[in-house]
């Protein structure tokens, strides 16, 4: 009696170049609707040569982390999208980084022209900084950091 020590292709965690392919394609396919060429995950991943490419998503598809429609074109899709293959980082387009800054910079006007400025509406304050800081937007915390400085030596010197 035999055994079948084959491995299932599909529970086959991708390789970190493969991960990273799945991740560019998913995110492609968000921003555009339809999925990259070969070429275009080239460009997008930096890799010097196509095939290069073509060897990961054919593995990928071996694996049965994708699937594509034979003699079509631009026709891959992620399987099973999962925890593993959702995009997860702290990267915000420039709309949204535009849209947070200029939020905050509305709060701090708001505080800064208020009759009363309070330590709560400081600290509030700090923490959208800090908001920005986490999602890598520092020139824009600095300057906001600055301004909230100056209106805590606003209240301190009112104290």
């Amino acid at each position: 009696m035999e055994k079948d020590i084959s491995i299932n292709q599909s529970n086959v965690r991708p390789t970190k170049k493969q991960f990273e392919i799945l991740e560019f394609i998913e995110k492609f396919i968000n921003e555009h609707g339809y999925s990259p060429s070969y070429r275009e995950i080239m460009s997008g991943l930096n890799y010097t040569s196509v095939s290069t490419v073509a060897m990961h998503v054919n593995s990928l598809l071996k694996r049965g982390h994708l699937i594509k429609r034979e003699h079509s074109a631009r026709s891959i899709e992620i399987v099973n999208k999962t925890e593993n293959t959702k995009v997860k980082s702290n990267l915000i387009t420039a709309g949204q980084e535009k849209w947070l800054v200029d939020r905050i910079e509305l709060k701090l006007k708001e505080v800064s022209e208020s009759k009363e400025i309070t330590k709560a509406k400081i600290e509030e304050l700090y923490v959208l900084s800090a908001t920005l800081r986490i999602l890598n937007i520092e020139g824009a915390a600095n300057s906001i950091n600055s301004k909230i400085s100056e209106l805590k030596a606003r209240l301190d010197n009112k104290e």
